[in-house]
């Protein structure tokens, strides 16, 4: 009876570990986003006082190399959400031993790294942004074609 209530203790604090690092795994998501915006927002007043069209184009690249980091880490999120799901005997797919994180051993379609970019918790908020910077550049860029016909 002493053994099984040590046991019971020790998959409760093995899922409190593995509930903490997916805790911190979606803080890190969260402020990259936040990251995310403040950057794109910070070039675009850059662009707003210089009128360089080059600073909305530029914000593309810090978006796209957020997108790649927030799907590593909800790559992560989700591995360990696997190993979580196991200990707690959810699903049961792997043998997880006491204290135990192996989370190379979840792979496939839920865990892949494609799968997660393209995931619908990430793209919509990535490709939005660029497709918003795209077209503001794109828009600012025939304005300034008109206005420069327009002078000749």
């Amino acid at each position: 009876m002493a053994n099984q209530k040590k046991n019971m203790e020790q998959k409760l604090k093995h899922l409190e570990f593995i509930q903490n690092i997916i805790t911190r795994m979606n803080k890190n998501s969260f402020q990259i986003k936040s990251l995310t915006i403040t950057i794109v927002a910070a070039l675009m007043a850059v662009y707003a006082s210089t009128k360089e069209i080059s600073f909305i184009c530029i914000s593309i690249a810090p978006t796209l190399i957020f997108w790649f980091l927030d799907s590593y880490y909800l790559q992560q999120e989700r591995k360990f959400r696997g190993v979580y799901n196991d200990v707690a005997g959810i699903k049961n797919v792997h043998e997880v031993k006491p204290f135990e994180m192996p989370i190379q051993k979840y792979k496939g379609d839920n865990y892949c790294f494609f799968n997660v970019f393209t995931s619908k918790t990430i793209i919509w908020f990535y490709l939005s942004i660029i497709i918003l910077l795209l077209i503001t550049g794109i828009v600012l860029s025939l304005k300034d074609c008109c206005i420069i016909i327009k002078c000749l």
